[in-house]
């Protein structure tokens, strides 16, 4: 999609007709998506307000066909497309071949990244058992076996970890996982290191994956019975993560009888056990060192004017990069100033790289894989004296993130309910934002993890203990400011539910890094909403300020004084 729009967004779809071609995205790309292609060989349009098979429909010469390559779209998106199709009296026909492929120059090969194990003191479960529990799941379902095709559950079910994804330690791969617990692996044999090699042997049964589509036929052949996963979580276009048609299509034509469920590695590898929690904790501890590291160098040099947006991201990432067990970054730094932090996903290029001044708010999310965690943090600073507008609009924001982060809930709630929550402070004064609340998180794997997330979409997962998601509720006024502040937060059992008549959960903060205070409008804050930022700046004080050098604890020490020490 990069090669053939110029678009960068990490989700999209493009539809190219013989005249016509459009880009469909969510709301954190409508104003990055126009930036990036060229109008006059594409338009763009936001699928929630243009659902792709409405355009199809309407745009589709009459008697067109319509071609889509089965192993890049799951069923139920190929469904409405072509139904899409008949309505303008075409017809879907799958391609054998991309004609993308055809016409791509330079198309980088497939990756080999090398294959580690992930050691049990990170993983927290052996392999063993987590190949054991899944399988009773598919007996208790009567099903023979699963197709799985997410990188990360064959990650997480395998105890391995890759580098064939930027940003992702994830070894592409198919796997098919018997009710026995035995799983075949489809992987090419030369990402696997010798420790690899040792590990799988007593996990897993290993298979070039040109044979994937032949053990596929082999299933059908033998009546089994399969199951393949229906897709759930995440924002519009990500929430589809089902399997490709392909297989679909390939399993029916051999007579397998087809069983439509959520992946069934999805709900345990959400669940985060223990290990993985406190994993979780460490790691967001010593990411806020870094991170308050980061802020402290911002709050010396940034007012200057010298600093740009390139070069504020390079060193967060700098910083990041000594910190003990990091890997990598979890998804390229987000740095944006003035009116380019109101694109909720903006990335500074060379092109596109802003001098930070003062009278600015910067916009930083970024985040770190860690082999005990995944971090994922946002944090909008003031360059100077912020406005009144934009002390107002940043407060709303806290309010947002603080009525999420103290939430108590039944087990079981959905994301879809708790968004509203979130949301509640900047409805009342006619604002919003236009992209999720919160999204998982994995453990040392995706930092977008269904299949639990946190926003309008109504077929949210139902949450249960040891979930982590973001809670990072924003606003942006096109043109001139954006506002985000972002926390990982994890749901658990809650401490105050003796009087519950239903097990309660709650969220427990992980990320361990100040606001800005100096944002901060304390008339609009609850006395309630005042203490959470004050007990939280005193964690922060006491978790990071030990971790850090002398010059960065004395401004930590000031950017977590209380709040009425501010004004």
């Amino acid at each position: 999609m990069r090669w053939l729009t110029g678009f960068t967004g990490s989700a999209g779809l493009v539809v190219v007709l013989e005249q016509r071609a459009v880009i469909f995205v969510d709301g954190r790309y409508t104003l990055q998506v126009r930036a990036q292609m060229d109008p006059d060989l594409f338009e763009s349009l936001d699928l929630s307000d243009d659902p792709p098979a409405a355009w199809i429909a309407a745009n589709l010469p009459e008697g067109g066909r319509l071609g889509y390559d089965p192993w890049l779209h799951t069923e139920r998106q190929i469904q409405a497309y072509a139904e899409g199709a008949r309505r303008a009296a075409g017809t879907p026909e799958a391609v054998a071949d991309n004609p993308l492929d055809a016409v791509w120059r330079g198309q980088p090969a497939l990756p080999i990244g090398p294959v580690v194990p992930h050691e049990l003191r990170h993983a927290g479960v052996a392999s063993t058992d987590k190949r054991t529990r899944v399988a009773t799941d598919l007996a208790h379902s009567g099903v023979d076996a699963a197709v799985v095709t997410a990188p990360d559950s064959i990650a997480w079910l395998l105890n391995i970890r890759g580098s064939d994804v930027p940003r992702s330690p994830l070894p592409l791969s198919w796997a098919i996982v018997r009710r026995d617990g035995a799983v075949e692996l489809f992987i090419d044999p030369r990402k696997l290191t010798p420790a690899a090699g040792r590990h799988l042997a007593a996990e897993a049964t290993i298979h070039a994956p040109g044979r994937f589509g032949d053990a596929l036929e082999a299933l059908g052949r033998s009546a089994t019975t399969v199951q393949v996963d229906s897709g759930a979580g995440g924002p519009a276009l990500e929430r589809e993560l089902g399997v490709a048609a392909g297989v679909v299509e390939r399993l029916r034509r051999s007579g397998a009888t087809i069983v439509y469920a959520l992946d069934p590695c999805a709900r345990p590898k959400a669940e985060k056990n223990d290990v993985e929690i406190a994993g979780a904790r460490n790691a967001h501890r010593r990411d806020g060192a870094a991170m308050a590291r980061f802020l402290a160098w911002m709050n010396r040099e940034a007012p200057k004017g010298r600093l740009t947006e390139l070069e504020a991201a390079n060193r967060l990432d700098q910083l990041r990069s000594e910190v003990e067990l990091f890997v990598e970054p979890s998804f390229s730094t987000i740095s944006g100033s003035g009116p380019n932090a109101a694109l909720p996903h903006y990335r500074p290029t060379a092109e596109s790289d802003r001098s930070i001044r003062r009278g600015d708010l910067y916009h930083c999310d970024s985040g770190g894989q860690y082999m005990d965690g995944t971090t994922d943090v946002t944090r909008t600073i003031a360059v100077g004296d912020p406005t009144a507008e934009m002390r107002d609009r940043f407060t709303r924001v806290l309010k947002s993130h603080i009525a999420l982060a103290t939430t108590r809930f039944p087990r079981g709630t959905r994301g879809g309910h708790l968004d509203g929550v979130a949301r509640r402070s900047l409805w009342e004064v006619g604002l919003d934002f236009n992209h999720g609340t919160g999204h998982g998180v994995g453990s040392f794997l995706n930092v977008h993890e269904g299949p639990q997330s946190i926003s309008k979409a109504p077929n949210s997962a139902p949450f249960g203990p040891g979930m982590i998601v973001s809670n990072e509720p924003g606003y942006y006024e096109s043109g001139a400011f954006g506002v985000r502040i972002e926390n990982l937060i994890v749901a658990l059992p809650s401490a105050d539910s003796s009087d519950a008549e239903l097990p309660f959960l709650a969220f427990e903060t992980l990320t361990v890094v100040p606001i800005d205070a100096h944002l901060v409008e304390p008339a609009l804050l609850t006395a309630e909403e005042a203490d959470w930022l004050d007990r939280y700046h005193r964690w922060v004080l006491e978790t990071v300020a030990p971790l850090v050098d002398d010059e960065t604890a004395a401004w930590i020490e000031k950017a977590t004084r209380p709040l009425d020490a501010w004004n």
